[in-house]
């Protein structure tokens, strides 16, 4: 008993803390042997050897397993490390979209896109379409919605660029478009900050969009279509009342492009206080195939001024030409008794015009 306390005292001394590995075993032969057989294990002799060996196995554990969350912290502090990287290139393009090439047969134009086809002719226009060329494509993106599909593909409609579109349509150019999901509202607001921050569109052409918009109950109000794109309520009642100007005295200028804002009031009020006689030099105007200039007509619609080369007194009757359904010219009666007609270019050959001058005398014949 004494020596066995001893042996207990003498274990309880022992500090396994530092050892390195396993404790060294002694071979113990199963079965009494001097040798070791198959399936033969080694086990300590003694308590305190069992102690010394369950404390190294212990150790190595512990060892083993700070090595392997040592392997895991320095994988964890490498992917950190990659992550940071990546959100430092994402930042870049904080609120940028991303773009597509799209075949400009599949998108269509806007349905209050107003613009008159002369803003796909202008000066402006082919040079923004020589600079697409140079460049092989539109660089600043177009902005589209998708509305269908067909059996070419997915259909989009435009948001805004139209003419960066249309360029590339003639160029038979792909078009580089964002493509967003925005409502109707959306989509016309946009269009019009776009329109009025590059290429404006004509005073006529805004009013023909805002006119649109209104009739098809796209804003409540002209004051609610005022608050969305940001105008004042005068400069939208303008352009309105120049999108409501008779056809005929749209025609008589030589370009709807031409019409200005200030000109909205005085052709409202000489229309209500003469509509006919406006109507009438509008459609001897409209004839013409060479008309004058847009700031020419618009005094001669409102005041009779001449139209160059000597007072030209307004129609007192203004008659209508047609031919297979079409206008074709207007035979005006001057005050002074005097008649005049006037046919649009191409409505008669030159060859004929002596075919006419006949017809002509030989009705005057018969009078």
């Amino acid at each position: 008993m004494k020596s066995s306390r001893k042996l207990s005292e003498k274990a309880s001394m022992l500090d396994f803390s530092n050892l390195p590995t396993l404790a060294p075993q002694v071979p113990v032969a199963l079965g009494g042997g001097d040798e070791l057989g198959v399936g033969d294990s080694y086990k300590p002799k003694t308590a305190p050897g069992a102690m010394m060996a369950f404390a190294a196995d212990a150790r190595s554990e512990l060892v083993r397993e700070n090595e392997r969350l040592k392997a895991a912290a320095d994988e964890a502090s490498i992917l950190k490390g990659k992550v940071s990287e990546l959100a430092a290139d994402l930042a870049q393009w904080d609120g940028a979209s991303a773009t597509r090439q799209v075949d400009p047969k599949q998108i269509r134009r806007s349905k209050w896109a107003n613009r008159h086809e002369h803003s796909f002719s202008d000066p402006d226009f082919l040079a923004l379409k020589e600079e697409i060329l140079s460049a092989g494509g539109n660089i600043q993106p177009i902005k589209i919605r998708l509305v269908g599909a067909d059996e070419g593909g997915d259909l989009y409609e435009i948001v805004f660029g139209h003419r960066r579109h249309q360029a590339c349509l003639d160029l038979k150019l792909p078009v580089l478009a964002t493509i967003e999901n925005v409502s109707d509202q959306g989509l016309f607001v946009e269009m019009d900050r776009e329109n009025r921050s590059r290429k404006n569109l004509s005073p006529w052409e805004q009013g023909m969009m805002y006119l649109k918009a209104l009739d098809d109950g796209l804003f409540p109000s002209q004051r609610k279509l005022a608050e969305a794109v940001g105008i004042d309520l005068s400069a939208l009642g303008k352009a309105l009342n120049l999108a409501r100007l008779p056809s005929m005295v749209v025609q008589a200028f030589p370009s709807p492009l031409d019409i200005q804002y200030r000109w909205a009031k005085p052709l409202t009020d000489a229309l209500a206080q003469d509509g006919n006689g406006v109507l009438a030099k509008a459609e001897s105007l409209a004839a013409m195939s060479e008309k004058p200039a847009a700031k020419v007509v618009f005094e001669h619609l409102v005041n009779g001024a001449p139209l160059g080369g000597g007072t030209v007194p307004p129609p007192t009757e203004c008659t209508v030409i047609k031919a297979l359904g079409k206008q074709v010219g207007v035979l005006n009666v001057l005050p002074d008794g005097s008649i005049s007609v006037q046919l649009k270019a191409g409505a008669l050959p030159k060859q004929r015009v002596a075919e006419l001058a006949k017809l002509v005398t030989d009705f005057l014949r018969q009078t």
